[in-house]
C-alpha cells in the first residue's frame, strides 16, 4: 500500500520499496528454514547476508541528511504516502519482535533481525521524507493533560 500510494505521488524511492518487498521474501524464506533441522542445500539457498542491512543504512543516511532534525515525537501523519509508511513501520516492528526469539534460539540468521530493525528505521525516515516532499505537515505528539 505504501509503495502504491508513494508511486501515485511520483516518489523516486518507490524502486527501493520494491527491492524491500523482494528482500522480505528472502526474510520469509530464512525464517521458514530452521537452521537446526534444514538440509544444507536449503540453508544455502535461504541464507541472509549483511549486505541488505548495509544498504538500508545507506538509504537511511541519505534521506536523513535532507530532513530537519526531529525535536519531538511525531504521530503517523503527513499525507497518505507518509501515513502508509508509518503503518508499514509498525508492522515491521511487530515482525521484528516475532523474529528475535527465533534468532535467539539459533533458528534464524541474526541478519534477518538486523534487517527488520533497520527496515523499521528506514520506513520511519522515509515517512518523514515523503511528508516533506509532498509539503504535508507532520503532527506532533502532545501529552494529554492528566
Amino acid at each position: 500500500l505504501a509503495s502504491e500510494l508513494s508511486s501515485e505521488k511520483g516518489h523516486a524511492f518507490v524502486e527501493q520499496l520494491h527491492k524491500v518487498q523482494c528482500m522480505l521474501q528472502d526474510v520469509g524464506s530464512n525464517i521458514a528454514t530452521p537452521l537446526s533441522s534444514a538440509r544444507q542445500a536449503h540453508l544455502k539457498r535461504t541464507s541472509f547476508s549483511e549486505r541488505p542491512v548495509l544498504e538500508l543504512e545507506q538509504w537511511i543516511d541519505k534521506y536523513s541528511e535532507e530532513l530537519p532534525p526531529l525535536r519531538a515525537f511525531i504521530l503517523p501523519s503527513g499525507g497518505k504516502s507518509s501515513a502508509a509508511l508509518h503503518v508499514s513501520r509498525a508492522v515491521c516492528r511487530r515482525a521484528e519482535r516475532c523474529v528475535v526469539p527465533l534468532v535467539q534460539a539459533g533458528e534464524a540468521d541474526p541478519n534477518v533481525a538486523k534487517y527488520l530493525n533497520r527496515l523499521s528505521d528506514y520506513l520511519f525516515v522515509l515517512a518523514r521524507y515523503a511528508a516533506m516532499k509532498e509539503g504535508k505537515e507532520e503532527k506532533i505528539y502532545i501529552k494529554p493533560e492528566p
